[in-house]
């Protein structure tokens, strides 16, 4: 008898809740093709926007409410505003969805979330973002890590409007030279700074933790890109991470790879060959 061929792996289904600059490049890429995966909707506030921005598509996609996203997808991806997380990760969650979460600090914020991935089959996959190392953190945290200490520098545009900054009365008005703003915990980081670093949340969840991971955060004239400096301690390494992100032109907070980074995590679920721990 002749062997059987097996039959083809179906596509994952890909929604993406959030139509902006990284939503955009995440839409744009799936529909010029990505094997194994398939756009099948996005969300936005302003629905015309976002069918006009699907001009060039190959394959223009529905623009549904961001709680409808996953009934029609196998993947969500958020990649929106901090205030509607949770309008995208507990209908995924609770539908058994994969969700990808770009604003990661909403994690620490929302505990629950993974008890419901648990409760409901679902799985939260976060992507290394405008970071690295965090497979060489993840593996460390697999022994003993004594400290994570991570130095955030941004030009002062790119932290305007934080929460923290708004909360305490500090100006960036006329920096002329780098100031430090914030000291302090991944966790208190991610809730006064939420559209700044969630690559220290993402950081602190591959490692030791939100409470324990330091943070400090400085405003800087002199750099003209998003710079992250991490300095691990563990028993079976000690290491240094520098990564400095090219902004991007939309909005200042968010670096490039941000959205390369989504890319490319979505590649690896339906990799043959994947390579990072």
């Amino acid at each position: 008898m002749a062997p059987t061929t097996p039959a083809p792996t179906p596509d994952l289904r890909v929604a993406i809740g959030g139509f902006g600059a990284i939503g955009h490049a995440l839409a744009a890429r799936l529909d010029a093709g990505i094997p194994g995966l398939r756009l099948v909707a996005v969300s936005a506030r302003n629905i015309a926007k976002a069918e006009a921005g699907m001009a060039g598509f190959k394959t223009p996609v529905p623009v549904l409410a961001l709680s409808e996203l996953a009934g029609v997808a196998d993947v969500v991806v958020e990649c929106a505003p901090s205030s509607v997380f949770l309008e995208i990760a507990e209908p995924a969650l609770s539908a058994g969805r994969i969700f990808v979460p770009l604003s990661v600090g909403q994690l620490l914020a929302h505990d629950h979330l993974k008890a419901l991935a648990e409760e409901k089959g679902g799985r939260i996959i976060v992507p290394t973002g405008a970071l690295l190392g965090l497979d060489a953190v993840r593996a460390a945290a697999e022994g003993t890590i004594e400290s994570v200490t991570m130095v955030t520098r941004k030009p002062p545009r790119g932290l305007a409007g934080a929460p923290y900054l708004v909360e305490n009365g500090i100006s960036l008005e006329g920096l002329n030279e780098a100031k430090k703003v914030f000291d302090g915990s991944a966790r208190d980081g991610a809730r006064g700074f939420p559209a700044n670093v969630n690559v220290a949340a993402a950081l602190s969840l591959a490692g030791i933790g939100a409470d324990r991971t330091r943070l400090q955060i400085w405003a800087d004239p002199e750099v003209t890109r998003n710079t992250h400096r991490i300095e691990v301690e563990a028993d079976s390494a000690r290491f240094t991470l520098i990564i400095e992100n090219v902004p991007t032109e939309e909005n200042p907070k968010t670096g490039k790879i941000t959205a390369l980074s989504a890319i490319a995590c979505l590649r690896g679920l339906v990799s043959t060959q994947r390579v990072g721990s």
